[in-house]
């Protein structure tokens, strides 16, 4: 632990100047705000074409990168996406800045590495996201949300252990897909809040919201953790879905449109509930600001 907490201070000094000046520009909190709306608007356009495939065939069920793809499609799309792509980069810097900075005072224990790295990674995914979104205005149409999450499950099963290794990945983000329903029923992210900036009826529309979001996220977790573990079973890479493959699956279930209709609704209100914390969500930004005038 010792030397895994020296590499963790060596990057921290290489990163630390980086960071610096993201949270030392006025701009910056506008910007990871901005971030939580982007972010908030995908799952919001996900559920929604989700929910129109749950009310007639005229719908279909897509993943963040079909919710994009859905976007660019739409009057003055592309300026749309445009500005999502900008606000889904603010959303990676700042998770980034919550890795490097610990802003949310995790420490440099076991539990806190873990946490602060799960943010960094949480931060990679929504950059190859706005990566996509990026590509997308420049014209590239061929644009899959499963072939990514096949070719990195490819390229395990082909290694040592790979079946072990896929299955454990699956394991885990069914873990995390248990954390999202253990988030709904405490609650607890309401902790993130500003509240005293809150009506009553703000923070109880808040709570439900997020909770209601939050199963739905779970839910999805779960079954994406489930094609994963199959896929580990048989050794088979295109067993493997993503967010589109784990709504269709709901879909062809018993009074699977209902199933749909009710995630789809969900994964509505996860969307707002990340545009309310574009609004209410407390960023330590400014604390991070003084901290670093006091070192300099």
């Amino acid at each position: 632990m010792k030397g895994w907490n020296s590499a963790i201070k060596n990057a921290k000094n290489y990163l630390e100047p980086i960071a610096n000046l993201a949270i030392t520009n006025p701009w910056a909190e506008r910007l990871f705000r901005f971030g939580y709306a982007a972010k908030g608007v995908v799952y919001a356009i996900v559920g929604w074409l989700a929910a129109s495939a749950a009310l007639g065939p005229g719908g279909r069920t897509t993943g963040t990168r079909g919710a994009l793809r859905s976007l660019v499609n739409q009057p003055f799309g592309r300026i749309l996406l445009g500005f999502v792509a900008i606000g889904l980069s603010g959303y990676v810097l700042w998770r980034l800045v919550q890795a490097i900075m610990d802003t949310e005072n995790q420490g440099t224990d076991a539990k806190a590495i873990i946490v602060r790295l799960s943010y960094a990674g949480n931060g990679l995914i929504y950059g190859g996201l706005a990566v996509t979104a990026v590509k997308i205005i420049f014209g590239e149409v061929d644009i899959d949300n499963g072939y990514g999450s096949i070719d990195w499950t490819a390229l395990l099963l082909a290694q040592p252990f790979g079946q072990w290794l896929v299955g454990t990945v699956g394991a885990l983000v069914i873990g995390l897909g248990f954390y999202e329903f253990y988030q709904a029923y405490t609650a607890k992210f309401c902790r993130k809040f500003n509240l005293n900036e809150m009506s009553d009826t703000e923070k109880t529309w808040a709570t439900r919201i997020g909770r209601f979001g939050l199963a739905a996220k779970g839910v999805v977790y779960s079954i994406i953790g489930f094609f994963l573990i199959q896929a580990a079973r048989q050794s088979k890479s295109k067993q493997v879905r993503g967010l589109e493959g784990a709504l269709d699956s709901l879909a062809r279930q018993p009074y699977g449109r209902w199933l749909l209709g009710v995630v789809s609704l969900g994964l509505i209100a996860y969307g707002v509930y990340y545009i309310v914390q574009a609004r209410y969500r407390r960023i330590h930004s400014t604390a991070c600001r003084a901290r670093t005038i006091q070192k300099s």
